[in-house]
Protein backbone atom coordinates (compact mmCIF):
# COMPACT_ATOMS: atom_id res chain seq x y z
CA UNK A 1 0.00 0.00 0.00
CA UNK A 2 1.66 3.78 -0.65
CA UNK A 3 0.40 6.49 1.49
CA UNK A 4 0.30 9.86 -0.42
CA UNK A 5 0.26 13.05 1.04
CA UNK A 6 -1.82 15.37 -1.07
CA UNK A 7 -3.25 18.96 -1.32
CA UNK A 8 -3.96 21.41 -4.75
CA UNK A 9 -3.42 20.29 -8.08
CA UNK A 10 0.01 19.23 -8.61
CA UNK A 11 -0.66 16.47 -5.12
CA UNK A 12 -3.99 15.28 -6.77
CA UNK A 13 -2.16 14.82 -10.45
CA UNK A 14 0.18 12.37 -8.89
CA UNK A 15 -2.20 10.82 -6.58
CA UNK A 16 -4.32 10.38 -9.72
CA UNK A 17 -0.81 8.73 -11.44
CA UNK A 18 -0.54 6.38 -9.03
CA UNK A 19 -4.13 5.36 -8.96
CA UNK A 20 -3.42 4.41 -12.51
CA UNK A 21 -0.47 2.38 -11.81
CA UNK A 22 -1.58 0.43 -8.31
CA UNK A 23 -4.53 -1.62 -7.72
CA UNK A 24 -7.51 -0.15 -6.19
CA UNK A 25 -7.07 -1.03 -2.92
CA UNK A 26 -3.14 0.37 -3.38
CA UNK A 27 -3.52 3.75 -2.62
CA UNK A 28 -4.68 5.86 0.44
CA UNK A 29 -4.40 9.59 -0.26
CA UNK A 30 -4.53 11.67 2.75
CA UNK A 31 -5.33 15.25 2.01
CA UNK A 32 -5.01 18.72 3.31
CA UNK A 33 -7.88 20.44 5.48
CA UNK A 34 -5.85 23.66 6.23
CA UNK A 35 -7.80 24.82 2.77
CA UNK A 36 -11.32 24.80 4.47
CA UNK A 37 -13.87 27.21 5.31
CA UNK A 38 -17.53 27.95 5.23
CA UNK A 39 -19.11 29.82 2.66
CA UNK A 40 -22.56 30.85 2.77
CA UNK A 41 -23.42 28.46 5.06
CA UNK A 42 -21.73 25.49 3.91
CA UNK A 43 -18.26 23.63 4.26
CA UNK A 44 -16.02 23.95 1.23
CA UNK A 45 -13.48 21.33 1.57
CA UNK A 46 -11.06 22.81 -1.91
CA UNK A 47 -8.32 20.31 -1.22
CA UNK A 48 -10.29 17.31 -0.57
CA UNK A 49 -12.79 18.15 -3.96
CA UNK A 50 -9.82 18.54 -6.19
CA UNK A 51 -8.47 15.31 -5.56
CA UNK A 52 -12.11 13.39 -4.81
CA UNK A 53 -12.81 14.69 -8.99
CA UNK A 54 -9.13 14.12 -10.32
CA UNK A 55 -9.10 10.96 -8.91
CA UNK A 56 -12.77 10.36 -10.09
CA UNK A 57 -11.90 12.00 -13.89
CA UNK A 58 -14.42 14.47 -13.34
CA UNK A 59 -12.30 17.35 -12.70
CA UNK A 60 -11.93 20.16 -15.07
CA UNK A 61 -9.00 19.79 -17.16
CA UNK A 62 -8.49 23.16 -17.96
CA UNK A 63 -8.35 24.31 -14.74
CA UNK A 64 -7.14 20.96 -12.86
CA UNK A 65 -9.93 22.30 -10.17
CA UNK A 66 -13.63 22.40 -9.95
CA UNK A 67 -15.63 19.61 -11.77
CA UNK A 68 -16.05 19.19 -16.00
CA UNK A 69 -19.06 20.64 -17.51
CA UNK A 70 -19.58 23.08 -14.95
CA UNK A 71 -22.24 25.38 -14.96
CA UNK A 72 -22.63 28.93 -13.18
CA UNK A 73 -26.24 29.77 -12.65
CA UNK A 74 -25.86 30.05 -9.07
CA UNK A 75 -22.94 32.00 -8.91
CA UNK A 76 -24.49 34.47 -11.44
CA UNK A 77 -27.45 35.11 -9.60
CA UNK A 78 -25.57 35.86 -6.30
CA UNK A 79 -23.91 38.54 -8.71
CA UNK A 80 -27.29 39.09 -9.93
CA UNK A 81 -28.40 39.79 -6.15
CA UNK A 82 -25.53 42.26 -5.53
CA UNK A 83 -23.03 40.14 -3.75
CA UNK A 84 -20.13 40.37 -5.70
CA UNK A 85 -19.20 36.54 -5.27
CA UNK A 86 -15.46 36.09 -5.11
CA UNK A 87 -14.74 32.59 -4.97
CA UNK A 88 -16.88 30.58 -7.25
CA UNK A 89 -19.46 28.20 -6.38
CA UNK A 90 -20.22 25.93 -9.49
CA UNK A 91 -24.01 24.39 -9.71
CA UNK A 92 -22.65 20.87 -9.37
CA UNK A 93 -19.70 21.83 -7.03
CA UNK A 94 -22.60 23.53 -4.93
CA UNK A 95 -24.31 20.10 -4.48
CA UNK A 96 -20.93 18.24 -3.05
CA UNK A 97 -20.85 21.16 -0.50
CA UNK A 98 -24.30 20.91 0.75
CA UNK A 99 -24.27 16.96 0.81
CA UNK A 100 -21.11 17.32 2.78
CA UNK A 101 -22.20 20.46 5.39
CA UNK A 102 -25.65 17.63 5.71
CA UNK A 103 -23.35 15.22 6.93
CA UNK A 104 -21.72 17.26 9.46
CA UNK A 105 -24.66 18.85 11.03
CA UNK A 106 -25.98 15.51 11.30
CA UNK A 107 -23.13 14.68 13.61
CA UNK A 108 -21.08 12.75 10.97
CA UNK A 109 -17.46 13.22 10.78
CA UNK A 110 -15.30 14.55 8.04
CA UNK A 111 -13.72 10.90 7.47
CA UNK A 112 -17.37 9.82 7.01
CA UNK A 113 -18.68 12.33 4.91
CA UNK A 114 -15.78 11.97 2.02
CA UNK A 115 -16.13 8.45 2.17
CA UNK A 116 -19.55 8.20 1.43
CA UNK A 117 -18.87 10.89 -1.39
CA UNK A 118 -15.79 9.62 -2.87
CA UNK A 119 -17.43 6.50 -3.01
CA UNK A 120 -20.09 8.28 -4.69
CA UNK A 121 -18.24 10.10 -7.11
CA UNK A 122 -17.06 6.85 -8.24
CA UNK A 123 -13.52 7.18 -6.63
CA UNK A 124 -11.39 3.41 -6.50
CA UNK A 125 -8.94 4.49 -4.18
CA UNK A 126 -9.28 5.62 -0.56
CA UNK A 127 -9.10 9.63 0.15
CA UNK A 128 -8.81 10.46 4.00
CA UNK A 129 -8.84 14.07 5.43
CA UNK A 130 -5.62 14.80 6.89
CA UNK A 131 -8.27 15.18 10.34
CA UNK A 132 -11.85 15.08 11.48
CA UNK A 133 -10.58 18.59 13.34
CA UNK A 134 -10.86 21.63 12.64
CA UNK A 135 -7.76 23.19 10.81
CA UNK A 136 -7.67 26.66 9.53
CA UNK A 137 -4.44 28.22 7.77
CA UNK A 138 -3.86 31.78 7.84
CA UNK A 139 -1.84 34.30 6.13
CA UNK A 140 -0.17 36.75 8.69
CA UNK A 141 0.67 39.68 6.28
CA UNK A 142 1.84 43.46 5.85
CA UNK A 143 -1.99 43.90 5.75
CA UNK A 144 -2.49 41.87 8.90
CA UNK A 145 -3.96 38.26 9.11
CA UNK A 146 -6.25 36.86 6.41
CA UNK A 147 -8.26 33.76 6.09
CA UNK A 148 -6.49 30.82 3.55
CA UNK A 149 -9.48 31.47 1.05
CA UNK A 150 -9.18 35.67 1.46
CA UNK A 151 -5.33 35.76 0.57
CA UNK A 152 -5.43 32.86 -1.65
CA UNK A 153 -8.50 33.44 -3.57
CA UNK A 154 -10.02 36.97 -3.19
CA UNK A 155 -6.72 38.85 -2.90
CA UNK A 156 -4.95 36.42 -5.54
CA UNK A 157 -1.55 35.95 -3.21
CA UNK A 158 -0.80 39.97 -3.97
CA UNK A 159 0.05 40.79 0.12
CA UNK A 160 3.24 39.99 1.21
CA UNK A 161 3.17 36.95 3.85
CA UNK A 162 5.37 37.14 7.13
CA UNK A 163 4.55 33.90 8.62
CA UNK A 164 1.50 31.33 8.69
CA UNK A 165 -0.32 30.07 11.08
CA UNK A 166 -2.41 26.68 11.37
CA UNK A 167 -5.17 27.27 14.15
CA UNK A 168 -6.41 24.72 15.81
CA UNK A 169 -3.55 22.58 14.38
CA UNK A 170 -2.41 22.24 18.17
CA UNK A 171 -5.13 20.51 19.58
CA UNK A 172 -6.19 18.38 15.88
CA UNK A 173 -5.66 14.66 15.39
CA UNK A 174 -5.01 12.92 12.63
CA UNK A 175 -7.93 10.89 10.97
CA UNK A 176 -8.11 7.52 11.77
CA UNK A 177 -7.54 6.55 8.11
CA UNK A 178 -5.08 8.69 7.65
CA UNK A 179 -3.33 6.63 11.89
CA UNK A 180 -4.70 3.38 9.92
CA UNK A 181 -2.73 3.62 6.68
CA UNK A 182 0.69 4.70 8.73
CA UNK A 183 0.40 2.05 10.32
CA UNK A 184 -0.94 -0.69 8.26
CA UNK A 185 1.79 -3.54 7.92
CA UNK A 186 1.41 -3.95 3.99
CA UNK A 187 2.35 0.22 3.60
CA UNK A 188 5.61 0.28 1.40
CA UNK A 189 6.06 3.83 0.72
CA UNK A 190 5.38 7.43 1.85
CA UNK A 191 5.12 9.83 -0.71
CA UNK A 192 4.81 13.88 0.09
CA UNK A 193 3.21 14.86 -3.32
CA UNK A 194 4.36 17.85 -5.64
CA UNK A 195 2.16 19.91 -3.17
CA UNK A 196 3.01 23.59 -1.84
CA UNK A 197 5.47 22.60 1.46
CA UNK A 198 3.74 25.99 3.26
CA UNK A 199 0.30 25.73 2.28
CA UNK A 200 -0.66 21.62 1.97
CA UNK A 201 1.80 19.52 3.71
CA UNK A 202 3.07 21.56 6.36
CA UNK A 203 -0.65 20.91 8.07
CA UNK A 204 -0.86 17.51 7.50
CA UNK A 205 3.28 17.36 8.67
CA UNK A 206 2.16 19.55 11.40
CA UNK A 207 -0.76 16.84 12.93
CA UNK A 208 0.43 15.10 16.37
CA UNK A 209 3.14 12.84 16.68
CA UNK A 210 2.63 12.92 12.66
CA UNK A 211 6.22 13.18 11.56
CA UNK A 212 7.60 11.03 14.35
CA UNK A 213 5.20 8.43 12.80
CA UNK A 214 6.39 8.70 9.25
CA UNK A 215 9.73 8.92 10.65
CA UNK A 216 9.56 5.33 12.38
CA UNK A 217 7.42 3.85 10.00
CA UNK A 218 9.64 1.19 8.07
CA UNK A 219 8.68 2.32 4.64
CA UNK A 220 10.91 5.02 2.86
CA UNK A 221 9.66 8.78 2.43
CA UNK A 222 9.72 10.36 -1.03
CA UNK A 223 9.03 14.07 -1.90
CA UNK A 224 8.87 15.38 -5.05
CA UNK A 225 9.68 18.79 -5.67
CA UNK A 226 6.60 21.18 -6.80
CA UNK A 227 9.17 23.27 -8.11
CA UNK A 228 10.87 23.29 -11.36
CA UNK A 229 13.68 25.83 -12.63
CA UNK A 230 13.14 27.90 -10.05
CA UNK A 231 9.50 28.59 -9.88
CA UNK A 232 6.07 26.95 -8.50
CA UNK A 233 4.52 25.07 -11.43
CA UNK A 234 1.29 26.10 -9.97
CA UNK A 235 0.42 28.50 -7.25
CA UNK A 236 2.80 30.87 -4.33
CA UNK A 237 5.26 28.71 -3.34
CA UNK A 238 8.11 30.27 -4.92
CA UNK A 239 6.51 33.69 -3.91
CA UNK A 240 6.64 32.36 -0.15
CA UNK A 241 9.64 31.43 -0.30
CA UNK A 242 11.20 34.62 -1.21
CA UNK A 243 8.73 36.30 1.26
CA UNK A 244 10.07 33.64 4.00
CA UNK A 245 14.05 34.69 2.34
CA UNK A 246 14.55 30.94 1.41
CA UNK A 247 15.59 30.81 -2.49
CA UNK A 248 13.23 29.13 -4.64
CA UNK A 249 14.64 25.60 -5.96
CA UNK A 250 13.96 22.11 -5.88
CA UNK A 251 17.30 22.07 -3.26
CA UNK A 252 15.84 23.98 -1.29
CA UNK A 253 12.62 22.17 -0.78
CA UNK A 254 14.53 18.87 0.00
CA UNK A 255 16.32 21.03 2.72
CA UNK A 256 12.54 22.05 4.15
CA UNK A 257 11.96 18.37 4.72
CA UNK A 258 15.44 17.67 6.34
CA UNK A 259 15.48 14.33 7.56
CA UNK A 260 12.44 13.19 7.03
CA UNK A 261 13.41 12.18 3.45
CA UNK A 262 14.82 8.84 2.37
CA UNK A 263 14.11 9.85 -1.57
CA UNK A 264 13.62 13.25 -3.27
CA UNK A 265 12.55 13.76 -7.40
CA UNK A 266 13.46 16.48 -9.20
CA UNK A 267 12.45 17.52 -12.64
CA UNK A 268 15.51 17.04 -15.17
CA UNK A 269 15.78 20.97 -15.61
CA UNK A 270 17.04 21.09 -12.22
CA UNK A 271 19.80 18.16 -12.33
CA UNK A 272 22.37 20.29 -11.66
CA UNK A 273 21.01 21.55 -7.96
CA UNK A 274 21.17 16.98 -7.49
CA UNK A 275 24.74 17.58 -6.18
CA UNK A 276 23.70 20.09 -3.81
CA UNK A 277 20.84 18.12 -1.55
CA UNK A 278 22.32 16.24 0.90
CA UNK A 279 20.74 12.79 2.53
CA UNK A 280 18.03 11.34 0.37
CA UNK A 281 18.55 9.46 -2.56
CA UNK A 282 17.99 11.64 -5.63
CA UNK A 283 15.89 11.17 -8.87
CA UNK A 284 15.82 13.36 -11.53
CA UNK A 285 13.52 12.48 -14.01
CA UNK A 286 10.54 14.56 -15.98
CA UNK A 287 8.38 15.68 -13.77
CA UNK A 288 5.65 18.16 -15.23
CA UNK A 289 2.62 16.34 -16.12
CA UNK A 290 0.67 17.60 -18.67
CA UNK A 291 -1.28 14.11 -19.52
CA UNK A 292 -2.76 11.36 -17.85
CA UNK A 293 0.48 9.57 -19.37
CA UNK A 294 2.81 11.99 -17.69
CA UNK A 295 1.17 10.90 -14.37
CA UNK A 296 1.63 7.42 -14.28
CA UNK A 297 5.39 7.61 -15.84
CA UNK A 298 5.83 9.74 -13.19
CA UNK A 299 4.32 7.48 -10.63
CA UNK A 300 5.81 4.90 -12.01
CA UNK A 301 9.33 6.66 -11.23
CA UNK A 302 8.00 7.56 -7.74
CA UNK A 303 7.87 3.59 -7.05
CA UNK A 304 10.75 2.57 -8.75
CA UNK A 305 12.77 4.79 -6.22
CA UNK A 306 10.57 3.41 -3.69
CA UNK A 307 11.96 0.32 -4.40
CA UNK A 308 15.49 0.94 -4.70
CA UNK A 309 15.44 2.53 -1.08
Amino acid sequence: MILALAGGVGGAKLAHGLQMVLGADELVTVVNTGDDFEHYGLRVCPDLDTVAYTLSGRANPETGWGLAGETWAFHGQLSALGQAPWFQLGDKDLATHAIRTSALRDGRTLSEATRSLTRTLGVPSRIEPMSDDDVRTFAITDEGALAFQEYFVRRRCEPVVERLEYRGLGDARPSPGFLAALESPSLRAIVICPSNPYLSTAPILGLADIEARISAAPAPVIAVSPIVGGAAVKGPAAKLMVEFGTEPSAASVAEHYGDLLDGFVLDTIDEPLAGEIRGPRVMVTASIMKSDADRARLARDVLSLSEQL
